[in-house]
């Protein structure tokens, strides 16, 4: 069911202030009605917000401190006033997510409880509301839950410390050691509100975009339902300025209507990535009518765009509306790894860097999470598509498990329900690298590709989404899931392997899901505000904290950066360093842009076989020499300048082909 932007008649009160957050011994407080003999240290909080942010804010708690958040149980509370109102209403309690094992009582009454992160939630609160109510959370200790006794894992991943962290339906981002900040997310990571609904107590519609010839045609289901008085009579359903009437029957409940048509825009233009056209939208709104009144329901806007995934001869690739778009960009890092919460302000600025620098594409991968639906409206505007991972990584999650199951179908239909209409989605991908991680650790083939991939993601995106490619794995299409020259790669023999600038063509990538990863050194302000106090990197200890290492390793991305310097300008990184660190400073900014300018030049020139790469990372999860092309704060580091030479629609490409000298190569993604 497609999102409902707001309804009619409908009140909606933001439950943000008035919060307060506590920590308590694992399993030391059974629910709330001894909070008040417990003694607790309350900090005030808001919602969204974690435990973490809501210290932060307080200057409880900073980056450098190491607090394992997973370790206690979370308590937070919330006091709230609700004016009477003479109208009779529905009222409705609704979490955008509960991170990650929850229980919420209302006014001492238990309501809900909660063992997914990704999970919706939407409580009729008729008759239990007064003038004065407290929300009641308790997120229980992850680590707690991890102690249970249940079967071990069929192959083990080095990218977190508990292999039993598979059975727990949360993000990896905060629990990975080698490369996040240590700040796992508890709380209500998503909004809280109270609805009171007048006029429709329940909205939900199905839209399906589509094109036939040079017409777009939306085809839709809208479910109403009212709280009182007579039934819906007529339904009306705006695209842009093309209108329809919906037929209207009686739905399965006694106040339930169920309204289905289509409705035509001729000659309707298609949404493309900015790189090749214009990303053109039509809002969407339907007019219920009951008894005279009119009420008008925004459903957003939709886009007419047709994908195609081509894999020709071992190929992946996207094709958009017929044609072949070479598509690059970056891996997406969320805003603030603490709060894991932006502004759509802030999404839209950071996406305006994304286009700004020639990329049109951005992945949202496993091990993060769903973003907010800000980050899809500002991709669908900006004509940049999405590759979707579900929120899965590297591990041996327990496909066989009814519960575990259940829980995965109902986080993916939420998902595609909120993102019905997102036109910008363009392919959906099962997990990151737990194909990978099941070869790497030589499980047998039969085991490589669960059928929580291979089928129960795979059903519920074709019965949701079916306009959207679904890829079951990444890396994945080889005899080998890792292998560079079929389906989807981690490229990362330019890089981490510290393979000659040649091995971009050699390895004969088709498709770099991730690449180019290296600590990319940050400008003079980031790096004086971490070396506050005295220190000079890269040797500090506060900058090698922050350096991005693979886990179990004897060597980080400084060393895949400096090997680069050594080689790109022929000097010594070591007596650089030593003699004249400012030179060494500047040098190692450009030395990965010069290293990521020339790949992609090479992936795009004519003869490639490459449809395809993304950057491991867009922007740093905090300040130092991250992945990201951005820094924590948002500002283009250098290499951000040189991709955004190489990566324009229009670009002119010099390729050295050795004896037979440089080749130009012009492209023209447009018209």
């Amino acid at each position: 069911m497609a999102l409902v932007r707001s309804v009619e008649g409908t009140r909606v009160i933001p439950l943000a202030g008035g919060w307060h957050v506590a920590a308590a011994p694992a399993g030391h407080i059974a629910g709330p009605e001894v909070l008040a003999d417990s003694r607790l240290d309350w900090c005030a909080a808001t919602a969204p917000s974690t435990a973490a942010a809501a210290l932060r804010a307080s200057s409880r708690w900073t980056l450098d401190d190491r607090v394992d958040f997973d370790a206690f149980d979370w308590w937070w509370r919330c006091e709230f006033s609700v004016e009477p109102r003479q109208t009779p209403v529905s009222s409705w309690l609704r979490f955008g997510g509960l991170a990650s094992i929850a229980e919420v009582w209302l006014n001492g009454t238990g309501l809900l409880k909660s063992d997914n992160m990704f999970h919706e939630h939407e409580l009729q609160v008729d008759g239990r509301l007064g003038e004065k109510n407290e929300i009641v959370v308790c997120c229980r200790s992850v680590a707690g839950a991890m102690k249970a006794r249940r079967p071990r894992p069929r192959w083990r991943t080095r990218l977190v410390e508990s292999q039993q962290l598979r059975w727990v339906r949360t993000t990896l981002l905060g629990r990975i050691p080698s490369w996040t900040p240590a700040a796992a997310p508890v709380g209500p990571w998503r909004a809280v509100w109270l609805e009171e609904r007048t006029r429709l107590s329940s909205v939900q519609a199905d839209l399906r975009p589509r094109m036939e010839g040079d017409t777009g045609i939306v085809d839709a289901m809208l479910l109403l339902e009212v709280p009182s008085g007579p039934i819906p009579e007529a339904v009306v359903l705006s695209v842009g300025s093309s209108k329809g009437a919906l037929r209207c029957s009686p739905g399965d409940r006694p106040r339930q209507v169920v309204a289905r048509g289509s409705v035509s825009v001729p000659c309707a233009s298609r949404w493309w990535p900015h790189t090749h056209g214009s990303p053109v939208r039509y809002p969407v709104e339907a007019t219920v009518s009951i008894e005279g009144l009119h009420v008008r329901v925004d459903l957003g806007a939709v886009g007419f765009r047709e994908l195609e995934l081509s894999s020709e001869k071992g190929g992946f690739g996207l094709r958009i509306n017929g044609a072949d778009v070479f598509l690059r960009g970056a891996c997406w890092t969320t805003l603030d790894p603490v709060s894991l919460n932006g502004s759509p302000e802030e999404y839209r600025s950071t996406l305006e860097a994304v286009r700004a620098a020639g990329m049109n594409m951005i992945r949202v991968c496993g091990p993060f999470f769903y973003e907010d639906i800000a980050f899809y409206d500002a991709c669908d505007d900006l004509g940049i598509v999405v590759w979707q991972d579900y929120a899965f990584a590297n591990m041996d999650y327990p496909d066989d498990d009814p519960g575990f199951v259940a829980s995965v179908k109902r986080e993916g239909r939420e998902f595609l329900d909120r993102t019905q209409t997102t036109a910008s989605l363009a392919v959906l991908c099962g997990n990151s690298e737990v194909e990978q991680q099941a070869a790497m650790m030589g499980a047998p083939r039969p085991l490589w590709r669960s059928p929580l991939f291979a089928k129960t993601l795979a059903d519920i995106s074709a019965a949701v989404r079916p306009d959207v490619p679904y890829w079951p794995s990444t890396p994945a299409g080889g005899s080998l899931p890792f292998v560079t020259d079929t389906g989807t790669a981690h490229y990362f023999g330019v890089g981490a392997y510290m393979r000659p600038l040649e091995d971009a063509r050699r390895a004969d990538v088709r498709f770099a899901t991730e690449c180019l990863a290296f600590a990319n050194v940050p400008d003079t302000s980031i790096v004086d505000e971490l070396m506050k106090g005295g220190g000079t990197p890269p040797q500090d200890p506060r900058w090698k904290a922050r350096t991005p290492r693979d886990s179990a390793t004897g060597w980080d991305f400084d060393d895949v950066r400096d090997h680069y310097l050594g080689t790109l300008f022929a000097v010594d990184p070591v007596a650089l360093r030593y003699s004249d660190v400012p030179r060494y400073l500047a040098l190692s900014r450009v030395v990965t842009g010069e290293v990521m300018g020339t790949t992609f030049a090479e992936w795009r020139r004519a003869g490639s076989s490459c449809r395809g790469a993304l950057v491991w990372f867009l922007r740093d999860l905090w300040p130092g020499a991250g992945w990201g092309v951005l820094d924590a704060t948002g500002r283009p580091k250098a290499a951000y300048h040189y991709l955004r030479r190489a990566l324009q629609p229009v670009a002119v490409l010099l390729v050295d082909e050795g004896l037979n000298g440089l080749d130009a190569h012009v492209v023209n993604d447009g018209a």
